[in-house]
């Protein structure tokens, strides 16, 4: 039998090597997939919508067959000339319903992003906007990444992000519950901080996961809050050939703070972290309260969130 459905998306573009390994991994364990991603890199591009042009739309059949191990197990794939928070919207709000209509995806997975998603990061990251985005329309979602840039072997994390997700699936409803979000903020699951508010606040799409991978995992999950990091030298300052001034930010150096139970000391520990995140602001009607957030960071003997075993 055929699992549940996935929609995928990332921020570093349809032919990224992340993107590629996620799809096979999760093809080859039988789950039907339909991808809409950016037809380029869109990195740091936050919750970016493209609002002045439209937007170009093209089936990826050539990844297709390049990436499909089983013909009986679905898969489409398609890029968009926009932001990653573009192509969720463009998937959501139609464009799934209308170019594979046949692939009813459960959730939404953002990544595997290359790089870091820690902290601060999580405000500017194109791949933790898309899944935040897919939230807002009433799908469950989690964001992938790689935290670190001396190496672009996804080899070693695949199977514990393939763990996460398969848990995630084991616990969803079979169709999204809260999809489109008909009911506005009037379907607000109990708020109490149990095993079952919390698989339903997941559910209505009111919590998603970030995930963030190691440079070497040493094969242990931790639940962790988000950590402080601080960019410094964040601007580098040059001269143009026609003596104009040119700034680049980047960062010359990057300081995590240690603070215990934090995504920052995970990655720093070797271990995969697994943070849970609200999809709206505290103040917002949708909101989790704090007391809520910290009932699911709580971590269970595997080190996966306590609700999530």
């Amino acid at each position: 039998m055929l699992k549940p459905a996935l929609f995928l998306t990332n921020d570093d573009g349809v032919d990224a090597t992340g993107m590629k390994v996620l799809i096979t991994a999760l093809h080859q364990r039988g789950f039907p997939l339909v991808v809409i991603a950016p037809d380029s890199e869109q990195s740091a591009s936050g919750m970016k919508l493209t609002l002045s042009r439209e937007l170009s739309f093209k089936s990826r059949d050539d990844l297709v067959k390049q990436l499909q191990s089983d013909d009986s197990v679905p898969m489409k794939i398609f890029s968009l000339s926009g932001s990653p928070c573009d192509c969720v919207i463009v998937g959501l709000d139609g464009g799934l319903d209308t170019w594979a209509p046949e692939i009813k995806p459960v959730m939404c997975i953002s990544g595997i992003n290359h790089g870091p998603n820690l902290a601060v990061d999580v405000l500017h990251s194109g791949t933790v906007s898309a899944a935040r985005e897919s939230c807002l329309y009433g799908m469950p979602a989690l964001s992938v990444s790689l935290a670190t840039y001396e190496h672009i072997n996804f080899s070693d994390m695949i199977g514990g992000a393939i763990q996460v997700i398969e848990s995630c699936v084991d616990i969803l409803p079979k169709v999204p519950v809260n999809l489109l979000r008909k009911k506005g903020v009037s379907q607000m699951p109990d708020i109490s901080g149990s095993i079952d508010s919390i698989r339903q606040h997941f559910a209505d799409a009111n919590i998603f996961l970030n995930l963030n991978a190691p440079k070497e995992w040493n094969g242990k999950f931790t639940t962790t809050s988000l950590g402080s990091r601080w960019y410094h030298n964040a601007i580098e300052m040059s001269e143009s050939e026609n003596g104009g001034v040119l700034y680049r930010v980047g960062a010359a150096n990057i300081e995590d703070e240690n603070i215990e139970g934090s995504d920052c000391n995970a990655i720093n520990s070797c271990q995969l972290a697994i943070t849970p995140l609200s999809a709206w602001p505290t103040n917002h009607p949708l909101g989790l309260s704090t007391d809520l957030l910290q009932a699911a960071t709580q971590s269970g003997k595997t080190g996966f969130p306590s609700w999530l075993e």
